[in-house]
Order: structure tokens, then C-alpha cells, then sequence
């Protein structure tokens, strides 16, 4: 969590760090969670691009220090290219989800058994260009998707942020074939000038006689091509013509918000009494130093007097 002015005056922020979360965006988990449950009874979750780890600090509170009953054999795996600090009962490693050894490393740690819930946080550096923007966060989500249909087990939950955009439809069209129930929700917690929302999918349906397997040097579109075939393809008749055209259904997701009217709003002020006051005056450290950040190299020349002379 950086700490701009935006920041400051962000509730969400101050109240992340008074609860010991690394990041914000836990709020938009547990306000995910309020409206549909999915984080009931789970045994084996897999956070995915899950960096600073926020997400797995939710879930590991759930399913650990919240939990009513036995939580032997219950485990939790995050999976980032990013360096994680540890996490209490949280499995984390550096790899990339697109490669078949770190779904091999999922199920080894999961003795070979299915995940209950995947989750994905993840986004690209926005540049701006929300065209541009939307088509890389869509392209990472297939990417999450691929590993997902890999590990979860049949009726499991499956959680990630989205950019809706003019072509979300297609996502939504694709992630129908194999959810019974998709939603497109927007926590309170998530600002209302930005474009992300997050897509639940419930209770995975696969298609019989599927059988999905990673691949590197297959691509979405083949890796996908049993279980999506005839989404928004054109076929061709024998004197390759062109069929005639006729309308297609637009599949469109439910949308709701998230967190309910007694949850604070992320792009309002508030004013405070003189209590609050003294307790926002008072300055809190980062939950969580960065593992590895950006200018860590700078930071070590300039402990060293080194860094005015290599300017």
C-alpha cells in the first residue's frame, strides 16, 4: 500500500492496516465472501498471482484461526512470479501459471487432490489505454483459467478480477460452458472510478469427457477448443461461403455490488469526531516490507555513499 494522499484518505487503506492485512484489496475478498459464501468449509484453495498476499492472509484466517472445527489436512498454496514474505499456513512460491511444473507442484502439495476454490487478484501494470488494458487483463484471466480447469475439482468456486470492457461478453460466454452460475460483482471497497470488477464462478461443470492438461506449446485457443467450440465461430460451407448471418445471443452476466450500504464507500469523505481523529493522526508502518521492490538497488547505494557518484 503506498501512502498518497489518496491513500491517506482511503478508510479502506487505514483500516487494512489496523487489522494487520497487506493490502486494501482484502476487503474486496471478505465483501466477495459476504454476498455469496464461497469461503465455507474449503479445504484446499489455491490463491493464484496472489502478491502482496493479501488474499491469502483472508483466506488463511478463514480457514485457520476462524475455524470451528478440524483443520488437519486443510492447505493453501499462493503462486506468484513476485517474491512473498511468508504467510501463517500459506504455501507460497515464485512460478508462473502458465507453466505445467507449477500445476504439477500444486497437486503434489495437495497429495494429488483437487482444489475447492482458486482465487486470482491479479492485474498487468495498466498503461492508460483501456483497450489495450482490458484485452492483457482478459488474456491473464484465460491464462488463471487454464490452470483452474486443471486443478479444481467439479462444483468448486473459482474467483478473478476483471476490466469490463465492450468485449467482457465473450469471457462471459466462454466462463458459462463450464460454471452453472457466473456474476460479475463490485465490492465497495473497490473505487468507483476504476474499471475492475471481479467474476464469480460458481460450482465448476466441466464437460464430460474432457480432459484439460497444460501445455506450453499450446494455445488458448486450442487448449480450449473441446470445451468452447462454436462460440462465436463462423463456418464455412463446402463452396466456402460465407453462411447466412443471423444475430447471436448476447450473454450477459448479473451484476451486483458488494459489501452492503453499512460498509464504508472507498471514494467518499468522512468526516470524524475528535477520537478518530488522534487515532488518524497517529502514523502506521507498512504491515509488510517489500520483498524485492523496484528501487532496492538504489536504497543500497545510497546506504553506502554510492549513489551520488553513479548519477
Amino acid at each position: 500500500m503506498g501512502k498518497s494522499s489518496k491513500d491517506k484518505r482511503d478508510l479502506y487503506y487505514r483500516k487494512a492496516k489496523e487489522l494487520g492485512y497487506r493490502a486494501r484489496s482484502a476487503f474486496k475478498l471478505l465483501q466477495l465472501n459476504e454476498e455469496f459464501h464461497f469461503l465455507d468449509d474449503l479445504e484446499r484453495v489455491v490463491d493464484l498471482c496472489a502478491a502482496p498476499g493479501s488474499w491469502s492472509q483472508v483466506l488463511s484466517r478463514k480457514m485457520f484461526d476462524e475455524a470451528e472445527g478440524d483443520v488437519q489436512g486443510k492447505k493453501i498454496v499462493a503462486v506468484d512470479l513476485q517474491p512473498m514474505s511468508p504467510i501463517d499456513n500459506v504455501t507460497t512460491f515464485q512460478a508462473d501459471i502458465t507453466h505445467p511444473k507449477t500445476l504439477s507442484r500444486i497437486l503434489e502439495l495437495f497429495g494429488n487432490e483437487k482444489a475447492d476454490f482458486v482465487c486470482s487478484d491479479g492485474a498487468p501494470d495498466v498503461t492508460g489505454l483501456h483497450d489495450l488494458d482490458e484485452y492483457v487483463q482478459q488474456q491473464l484471466i484465460m491464462s488463471a483459467l487454464q490452470l483452474t480447469t486443471c486443478v479444481l475439482k467439479p462444483h468448486g468456486n473459482f474467483v478473478a478480477k476483471i476490466f469490463r470492457g465492450r468485449d467482457i461478453d465473450m469471457l462471459y460466454s466462454q466462463l458459462g460452458y463450464l460454471f452453472k452460475s457466473v456474476v460479475c460483482a463490485k465490492p465497495r471497497s473497490s473505487r468507483g472510478t476504476s474499471l475492475e470488477a471481479f467474476i464469480v464462478c460458481l460450482d465448476y461443470q466441466p464437460p464430460a469427457n474432457w480432459s484439460p492438461k497444460l501445455d506450453n506449446n499450446v494455445s488458448v485457443e486450442e487448449f480450449f477448443h473441446d470445451c468452447f467450440v462454436g462460440i462465436n465461430k463462423l463456418s464455412l460451407g463446402d463452396d466456402s461461403q460465407l453462411p447466412e448471418w443471423h444475430e447471436s445471443v448476447r450473454t450477459v452476466a448479473p451484476f451486483i455490488s458488494c459489501g452492503g450500504l453499512d460498509s464504508f464507500d472507498s471514494d467518499a469523505t468522512y468526516h470524524l469526531d475528535e477520537g478518530d481523529m488522534a487515532k488518524i493522526e497517529k502514523s502506521l508502518d507498512p504491515v509488510q516490507s517489500p520483498t524485492n521492490p523496484p528501487y532496492k538497488r538504489a536504497l543500497e547505494l545510497k546506504r553506502s555513499g554510492k549513489l551520488s557518484s553513479c548519477v
